[in-house]
């Protein structure tokens, strides 16, 4: 049998690390989705188990700093996704602010590390965003054009074409197949 299941990776992730900190007994804070501080200094053995512990869950630490900034970059792209107010600021402003550096060094740091842009990587996760709200929400296309800041209906599609192959009507009707066929009895 076949079952959906709605979560909420963000949940998940915090309570992950907190259950494995807590079976290691190292005191921790989480700062921000991504970023947490470690109260104490780790030997040597509590680093190796700590990162085992969470390597089972897909969690790595990040120790190169441009890396870090680069996964924070990339989580306050999320962050002003899902925040209305963010989304009224221009993009460099809104990082330039969030993170403390210029938005010319965070754009150049971005682009080496991943091989594309600030504004390429947010029109693919604004496209995600739009998959994800086709797929589990009633929302029209206006609706969903609207609450990803897209000027128009038109703009989302032509995005969402480029980046997927499909346009946003085609998706809908792929994943309402989908639906029906898993719906029918075997």
């Amino acid at each position: 049998m076949r079952v959906c299941i709605k979560y909420d990776s963000d949940f998940i992730c915090r309570a992950v690390l907190k259950e494995q900190f807590e079976e290691l007994g190292i005191p921790f804070n989480i700062h921000s989705l991504g970023e947490l501080e470690i109260n104490e200094h780790l030997s040597a053995e509590q680093r190796s188990a700590l990162i085992a512990a969470l390597k089972k869950y897909g969690i790595e630490i990040i120790d190169d700093p441009k890396m870090a900034l680069v996964q924070r970059i990339k989580y306050a792209i999320d962050d002003m996704l899902e925040d209305d107010m963010a989304k009224l600021q221009k993009i460099s402003t809104y990082l330039a602010d969030k993170l403390n550096y210029s938005y010319t060094y965070l754009s150049n740091l971005f682009s080496e590390s991943t091989y594309t842009s600030i504004e390429n990587f947010i029109i693919l996760r604004k496209v995600d965003h739009a998959k994800e709200l086709i797929t589990n929400t009633d929302l029209t296309l206006t609706e969903i054009a609207y609450r990803l800041n897209y000027s128009s209906v038109a703009h989302l599609s032509g995005q969402f074409k480029k980046t997927t192959g499909l346009t946003p009507t085609a998706f809908q009707k792929i994943i309402e197949k989908r639906k029906q066929n898993s719906i029918r009895p075997a």
